[in-house]
């Protein structure tokens, strides 16, 4: 590829074998792939290890923040394109990248993503989703992970941000009990992050914070219109929160004795 601003592209992976020859692929664009993996016991390394100009480097997993920033220091050149397995840039999308970093004038440090959700195959439209984003493409030499986030890590940007004009493609629900368990696993990492940050559970918590997460997505953000989907997406969103307060609680307890 004959640009003059190379992109790094960066993925961390477990068990990802529905997604990752899609997204490799779809990454194509990019001078460089690394997948940090940690340690999948699916088919992902089989099919990572077809695609010659993949770097596969194989890591214990201890929270998203730890193995995103391994992963960003492994990056070779300073524009990194950092994705989640079931993401997909869009034709439109990758266009605005590479406008963004060899044509600008003054490039911000780092993008914001809009991203289209995918309930299954289809759109989901509403339901708190609407205005989601998150980092996607930014310079390495002006960001860092903070360090006391373990799950939906935040980024640490010094510089402008920016917002991408095209939406990324997120398929985030394949099944209900895939979603379910995401939800399960990130309520109990959050709790963990609010316990290490000396936070504690009182009894309402688990019964008011779930009811007005419900509440939001499905009244407020109008997931009532994505009919059956948005009741189902609401709910696990809720699940979460619960588990989170339930296991905050549990290590509050636990801590006592």
């Amino acid at each position: 590829m004959n640009r003059k601003e190379k992109i790094s592209a960066l993925l961390i992976t477990l068990n990802e074998e529905k997604h990752i020859d899609a997204v490799l692929q779809n990454l194509s664009f990019c001078d460089e792939i690394i997948v940090v993996d940690s340690f999948s016991t699916d088919r992902t390394i089989e099919i990572i290890e077809k695609h010659q100009n993949v770097q596969l480097i194989q890591r214990p997993f201890k929270n998203y923040t730890d193995q995103k920033q391994f992963a960003l220091d492994q990056a070779n050149f300073n524009w990194v394109l950092f994705m989640d397995a079931d993401e997909r840039v869009t034709p439109d999308l990758e266009k605005e990248i590479l406008h963004e970093i060899e044509h600008a004038s003054d490039p911000a440090a780092a993008y914001y993503f809009l991203r289209i959700f995918m309930y299954k195959d289809k759109v989901l439209h509403f339901s708190g989703w609407q205005t989601d984003k998150n980092y996607r493409l930014f310079q390495k030499d002006k960001v860092k992970f903070v360090s006391d986030r373990i799950v939906h890590e935040t980024l640490e940007v010094n510089g402008r941000s920016e917002t991408l004009k095209n939406r990324l493609i997120h398929y985030s629900f394949n099944s209900y009990e895939e979603y379910k368990s995401k939800m399960v696993k990130y309520g109990k990492m959050k709790a963990k992050e609010s316990f290490d940050a000396g936070k504690k559970a009182r009894w309402y918590h688990s019964v008011l914070r779930p009811s007005w997460k419900f509440f939001n997505h499905y009244i407020l953000r109008l997931g009532f219109l994505d009919g059956k989907k948005g009741l189902v997406i609401s709910y696990l969103n809720a699940l979460g929160v619960y588990t989170r307060f339930k296991e905050l609680k549990r290590l509050n307890s636990a801590n006592y004795k």
